[in-house]
């Protein structure tokens, strides 16, 4: 029995490689038609099916959470008081500029009065120069 055994293996041998030959191929080639489709279910998953199980985990979680939701309103609250400031320092501007434009009035008042009181002394000056010459001109002639 030993005998016929080994006779049939021989026999079957190379049709045992030649199947596991073909077996291997089939199984590259079912490798090569799968990986595509997988990775193509795999993406709409994760694109289609994920959020929206995700957005129904989060609306029952926020169904069943016992703390009350908290309040949004500090945003409005911040773009209040910037506001606030905003306003508050354009009029501090206009003020500045305001008085600065009087100062800069009040200050070229005082110049132009500086200079004719400049200008009346020095033609005050020149008179008594003139004057002065004129009277030594006569005594010369």
């Amino acid at each position: 029995m030993r005998f016929h055994a080994a006779r049939t293996g021989q026999r079957l041998a190379p049709m045992a490689d030649q199947a596991k030959v073909v077996a291997a191929q089939r199984f590259e080639d079912a490798r090569y038609w799968a990986a595509p489709r997988l990775e193509h279910a795999a993406h709409r998953v994760e694109d289609q099916i994920a959020p929206a199980v995700s957005a129904m985990l989060t609306q029952a979680a926020g169904r069943i959470d016992p703390t009350p939701p908290k309040s949004r309103r500090w945003p409005l609250i911040a773009l209040v008081i910037g506001i606030a400031i905003g306003v508050a320092g354009y009029l501090v501007y206009r003020r500045n500029a305001q008085d600065w434009t009087e100062q800069m009035k009040d200050s070229a008042e005082d110049a132009s009065q500086w200079v004719g009181e400049k200008a009346e002394k020095v033609s005050d000056s020149a008179d008594n120069i003139a004057s002065t010459a004129n009277e030594k001109a006569r005594k010369m002639s």
